[in-house]
Parts: structure tokens; sequence; C-alpha cells
């Protein structure tokens, strides 16, 4: 798989994993696990985007939540 696909897969399941969170308690262990498995995803979306800033990365994340 190359990079640029990696890169769309990680920022759908993000929006994806984005809107479960908003339908979950936020004190729920289901919660906690999500958090978990999101800050994952954003860890690995703004190492593999090396050359956008991180900034320009939240906003297209950010753009992809209010699509979907």
């Amino acid at each position: 798989m190359i990079e640029g696909e990696m890169l769309k897969i990680s920022v759908e399941e993000f929006s994806r994993l984005q809107g479960y969170m908003f339908l979950v308690d936020k004190d729920s262990e289901a919660y906690k696990s999500m958090k978990v498995h999101y800050t994952e995803l954003k860890v690995m979306i703004i190492r593999s985007s090396g050359k956008f800033k991180e900034e320009a990365v939240l906003l297209i994340l950010q753009t992809a939540v209010r699509l979907s």
C-alpha cells in the first residue's frame, strides 16, 4: 500500500471513529478505548503527512469530520 493510500484510509477511519465517539458517554470504557485509537490515528496521520504542517493536517481532519 502506498503512503497516500494509507493516509487516506487513516483519515477516513479517524473521521468514522470521531463520529462514534460523539455517540457515547465520555466517562464510558468504550469512549476511553476509542480515545486511545483516536490518538494513535492522529499521530499516524501527522507523521505520515510530513509535507504538511500539523495545523494543516488538523484542518484536513476537521474538514473530513464535517463532510462525513
